[in-house]
């Protein structure tokens, strides 16, 4: 019986210090608040030290919230800022009572003489709305957990992204004005007109470059091929090209080849030295001199190589996130899309892959929009081009192999081709050229821009792609160094997993 009433009495005791946990009084700064008001209000300068920094919602006191946003919308029309424009702001939307009335402003501008230290309270304030953001999501984390007819999988998305979204501070809006909108705009043309042109990321292919103005943040782009073509050398190639030359963060999602194998692609395409002699290490004293000089870019170079094989998309929103966050990448790689699951309990068991397909495409659009950077994903075609005759074997969108919905879904739909690979010895255009040595990247759907076939140089032994007009192994031998370096690789940022090893993918060496 003793035991049964310290049961009970435990029990009691422990609903006692959930309902006392649920009545403590959330984070709030009310003084900072008045004082941060009062001085915007005085001071023209206080407002430009703090009207990034904060927003309406980060006040924890409602009439503090309308008082905010009635400054924030006087800032955006340009018009003074003072106890009287605020008062007469307030009075013709009617939410003058709401914010406390004629003389608690007065109150506010009279709490401070100046706005010395309105930033340091600025930051202070925004700290404790972030304390009740995460208190708010880690409530609905809490109930939500409980409730048995949640996926675990959908709840852990959710979770992280809400967290994601404070970390960033990119908490979501209903709408924007067209106001606000017109001046981004505005911003970003200036911003391009500074790059030449440049919008988005440069891939270090001039023609590409020019056609897409770089790789757009928020942009999905399919590169698709048939077995063979070199989808990996073309983005391997491209991911150096963005970290070494221009600086970009990259990651690079693997699902078919290790990260060794990976990278030890990108050391024979920088070096230039034959893939069978690194397969073999095969090299000699001047081959290692070489080598040892040129890897030392590419260990220093920000990319993230993640050789997870069968990916779901849950996995890859999370692990994307963490990059972007914590190392600042700028574009994410796919190899590539058909190796991926969509994950979670809803699809399995559907059978249906086609449907599959669709989920991942959806979601990796939605990932490049909420995460604002390019995503690249590659994409096998069906067996329909081997069909066609010999002078037809170019792809087609209708080549797209399991699902219609990557083209819808798409920005960007892109094929690698090369005539060679199928034993011919000229393009099949008017000039009918020579196309030993090339490929031709084509841009077959494109959202927001031309079309086009560019060509490419490809060295096969190398697996690289290069602008057309640039000589193979010139830039490589005209800057070997010949002081003897040390041996070693140095490996600071690509992680791998795996033992050096040979992979068959795409008919190269590795």
């Amino acid at each position: 019986m003793e035991n049964t009433n310290a049961l009970i009495e435990k029990k009691t005791d422990k609903s006692r210090v959930i309902s006392l946990e649920k009545g403590k009084i959330p984070p709030q700064a009310i003084d900072l608040e008045e004082a941060v008001l009062g001085a915007m209000m005085i001071d023209k300068k206080g407002i430009d030290d703090v009207i990034d920094i904060l927003h309406s919602d980060a006040f924890y006191e409602i009439k503090h919230q309308e008082i905010y946003a009635a400054i924030y919308e006087l800032f955006q029309n340009s018009q003074p800022i003072d106890l009287l424009t605020v008062s007469s702001l307030l009075k013709r939307k009617g939410k003058l009572d709401l914010a406390g009335g004629d003389f608690y402003l007065i109150r506010l501008t009279q709490k401070v003489a100046s706005s010395a230290h309105i930033e340091f309270h600025a930051r202070i304030i925004l700290q404790k709305y972030i304390q009740r953001k995460l208190i708010s999501i880690s409530s609905e984390i809490i109930e939500s957990s409980y409730d048995e007819t949640t996926d675990v999988f959908d709840l852990l998305d959710s979770a992280e992204a809400k967290l994601f979204e404070v970390t960033q501070g990119n908490l979501k809006k209903s709408s924007e004005d067209a106001g606000s909108l017109v001046k981004q705009a505005l911003k970003k043309i200036q911003e391009i007109g500074n790059k030449e042109g440049m919008s988005g990321l440069a891939s270090g292919f001039t023609k590409l470059d020019a056609l897409t103005s770089g790789w757009q943040p928020s942009d999905l782009i399919i590169i698709a091929a048939r077995p063979g073509m070199g989808k990996t050398a073309f983005v391997i190639s491209m991911a150096k090209n963005m970290a070494i030359d221009f600086n970009h963060g990259v990651a690079i999602f693997s699902l078919e080849m290790s990260s060794v194998q990976l990278i030890t692609r990108m050391i024979s395409s920088e070096t230039g030295l034959p893939s069978e002699k690194l397969r073999k290490g095969n090299l000699e004293l001047h081959d290692w001199e070489l080598l040892n000089y040129k890897v030392k870019s590419l260990s220093d170079a920000p990319i993230y190589i993640d050789d997870t094989p069968s990916l779901s998309i849950f996995d890859l929103r999370a692990k994307a996130r963490r990059l972007v966050s914590q190392h600042g990448v700028k574009i994410i790689i796919i190899d590539y899309l058909q190796l991926m699951t969509a994950g979670g309990n809803n699809n399995k068991g559907s059978g249906n892959r086609e449907q599959e397909i669709s989920t991942i495409s959806r979601n990796l659009k939605a990932l490049a929009k909420e995460l604002e950077v390019p995503v690249i994903a590659l994409s096998q075609l069906s067996r329909a081009v081997e069909t066609r005759s010999a002078g037809s074997k170019r792809p087609l969108l209708s080549d797209l192999r399991e699902s219609g919905a990557i083209e819808q879904d798409a920005d960007i739909v892109s094929f690698i081709y090369r005539p060679e690979y199928y034993g011919m010895t000229e393009w099949d255009d008017d000039e009918r050229s020579p196309c030993e040595g090339q490929g031709e990247f084509i841009v077959a759907k494109h959202r927001n821009g031309g079309l086009d076939n560019i060509r490419l140089k490809f060295t096969g032994h190398l697996a690289k792609f290069s602008d057309l007009e640039e000589g193979v192994g010139s830039k490589f031998q005209s800057s070997m160094n010949s002081n003897p370096l040390d041996t070693g690789f140095p490996d600071r940022r690509i992680e791998s997993k795996e033992a050096f090893g040979i992979d068959d993918d795409d008919n190269f060496p590795f």
